[in-house]
C-alpha cells in the first residue's frame, strides 16, 4: 500500500488496511461504471476507443469521488457543497489526471501496439493506476485539513 505502513502502530495499520479495502470496494464499483460507459460509447455510439476511454474514466472518477467522500474517507471529511467542491477539483486534478492519462497511454500501448482487446486493456490500465490513486487520495485529496499542504504523519514514516 505505501512505504509508511511499516512504521505505523498496529491500530494505524488496521485503519490503513481497512481504508485500502474500502478504496478497492469503491474502485470495483467504479470499474463496472467505467467498463459499462466504455462499452456503451464504443459499441453503441461507435466512438473511437481513446475518447470513449477518457469519458468512461471521468464517469468512474465522479462515481468514485462520491463514494470515497461518503464511505472510504467519511471519518476525515464532512460532505458539503463548500467543502466538497474544492475536494472534487483536487480529486479530478490528481487521481482523475492519473487515471485518464494512465488509461489513455496504456490503452494506446496495449491496444495499438499489443493488439489486446480494448476491454481487457482497460482492465489492465485500471489495475496499474489504482495504487498511485490510493496514495494520492489518502495524502492529498482526503487528508485532514491541518495536514493538507504539509507532510502528514504517514508520509514521514
Amino acid at each position: 500500500m505505501s512505504g509508511g505502513v511499516i512504521g505505523m502502530s498496529r491500530r494505524a495499520r488496521h485503519r490503513h488496511v481497512l481504508r485500502w479495502l474500502k478504496f478497492n470496494a469503491v474502485g470495483a464499483l467504479g470499474i463496472a461504471v467505467q467498463l459499462a460507459v466504455l462499452f456503451g460509447l464504443k459499441s453503441g455510439f461507435h466512438l473511437n476507443y481513446l475518447p470513449a476511454t477518457a469519458l468512461a474514466v471521468e464517469a468512474a472518477v465522479l462515481h468514485n469521488f462520491l463514494w470515497h467522500e461518503r464511505y472510504t474517507w467519511a471519518d476525515r471529511v464532512q460532505p458539503s457543497w463548500r467543502e466538497s467542491s474544492p475536494r472534487l477539483l483536487r480529486f479530478n486534478l490528481t487521481t482523475g489526471a492519473v487515471s485518464i492519462l494512465g488509461n489513455l497511454a496504456l490503452m494506446e500501448l496495449l491496444v495499438d501496439l499489443g493488439h489486446m482487446n480494448f476491454l481487457l486493456a482497460n482492465g489492465a490500465a485500471i489495475v496499474v493506476c489504482s495504487l498511485l490513486n490510493f496514495v494520492v487520495s489518502d495524502r492529498i485529496v482526503f487528508c485532514l485539513p491541518s495536514k493538507r499542504g504539509s507532510q502528514s504523519e504517514s508520509v514521514t514514516q
